[in-house]
């Protein structure tokens, strides 16, 4: 019997019973883009700007232009015509860039035109002991060609730190109450930890702002559990989002090979992993014999074979009336953007855009002008802007 089965039989019981390119012009491709269906919308797809470094977030400033992650920890400004700055935006703690570690999130407080404070996750520590860290600074509004970040702060440090060399999470997404929720990986190598309720890998945690713990988080009278964790069971999430016109919190995890799913995350809810999986291990062997149990909770939807989602916005634009309404879901595997549509039946995985572009994508969000604006997963990553053709 292999290991991975006494580990997942022990588990198992256990459950059952318990910048280079500074003043560069936007370029389009002057072929428009056609998707099949009776919804299709016609687009036409600008290069903003190129040469970044396994770009993983943007962010909109309100004064115009955007803040864009890269994994080896640089901070970008990319102004609205596509101008992006030489210098990266300094101030930035120290990232851990090894195998998969990286600057990862970024997220503008709720009330960020007023205060100027944003959030973002990376990989703290050594090689030896690393895990996913969350940070606060402020962004002064007239940082010139030298933006720098103030006041930097380190609010969380997912336990343990551990050797992984993946699977670290790391989307944030707020609540309407302004709690801010983080999405933490399994460490690729530990999937036992999540179904624990004594540690932070393969959970969904939930902060205050400053850092605090909300008084009514679902474990927190729980005796020797972390009292951040939301929800537990997921294996790498990597897409999270407040969805307004459903109330719910929306959540797609990466399974290994089959099994992502797309999740409505509730207090307290165990998802499952790796008790319950559609997929199978890169190996061809099986994970587990079931794909739902009546502990767990069931996805919305699951994607077999994987498609590897790796960001999730929701589009209410006028600017493509096709996709208002949609979820977006960016793929790497997939080499799309996936639009899931809700209804009370569930969700439905409507069409694949931008798959001509032959890319992988690692991240899809709106703009403030209704043109939607994608991130490239590769050592020269770009960052696209979709806008209409007609």
């Amino acid at each position: 019997m292999r290991p991975q089965t006494h580990a997942f039989l022990g588990l198992l019981t256990a459950l059952v019973f318990s910048a280079a390119l500074a003043g560069q012009k936007p370029t389009s491709d002057p072929t428009a883009s056609k998707p099949q269906g009776a919804e299709a919308e016609i687009y036409q797809v600008e290069t903003l700007a190129q040469g970044l470094e396994y770009p993983w977030s943007l962010a909109f400033l309100p004064e115009g232009g955007m803040l864009v992650t890269e994994r080896p920890g640089r901070l970008r400004v990319v102004s609205a015509d596509g101008r992006m700055l030489t210098n990266p935006v300094a101030g930035l703690p120290v990232v851990l860039d090894e195998a998969f570690s990286q600057l990862l999130d970024l997220a503008l407080a709720p009330d960020f035109e007023r205060s100027r404070r944003l959030f973002f996750s990376f990989i703290c520590g050594s090689d030896k002991a690393h895990g996913l860290c969350l940070a606060s600074a402020f962004f002064p509004p007239d940082g010139g060609e030298r933006p720098a970040l103030e006041r930097v702060e380190t609010l969380f440090k997912a336990e343990p730190m551990l050797d992984g060399s993946r699977q670290y999470g790391g989307r944030m997404a707020f609540l309407p109450d302004g709690t801010l929720t983080l999405t933490v990986g399994d460490f690729y190598d530990y999937r036992e930890k999540s179904q624990g309720l004594s540690n932070h890998l393969g959970k969904v945690i939930r902060l205050n702002q400053d850092g605090t713990v909300p008084a009514d988080n679902p474990f927190l009278k729980t005796e020797n559990a972390r009292p951040e964790i939301y929800s537990l069971g997921h294996r790498n999430p990597l897409g999270i989002l407040w969805h307004s016109p459903s109330q719910q919190l929306l959540l797609h995890d990466n399974g290994a090979q089959g099994g992502d799913e797309l999740n409505a995350v509730k207090p307290g809810a165990n998802y499952g992993w790796p008790i319950v999986s559609y997929g199978v291990e890169y190996s061809g062997d099986q994970i587990s014999p079931y794909s739902s149990l009546p502990a767990f909770q069931d996805p919305l939807l699951h994607w077999t074979p994987s498609i590897a989602p790796s960001g999730m916005s929701y589009y209410d634009a006028e600017l493509f009336p096709a996709w208002r309404g949609s979820i977006l879901v960016s793929a790497l595997k997939g080499m799309g953007v996936h639009r899931i549509t809700l209804s009370e039946r569930g969700a439905n995985d409507v069409e694949t855009l931008f798959t001509e572009l032959n890319a992988r994508f690692r991240d899809v969000q709106p703009g403030p002008e209704g043109a939607l604006y994608l991130l490239t997963d590769s050592h020269e990553g770009k960052l696209l802007r979709v806008i209409r053709a007609d």
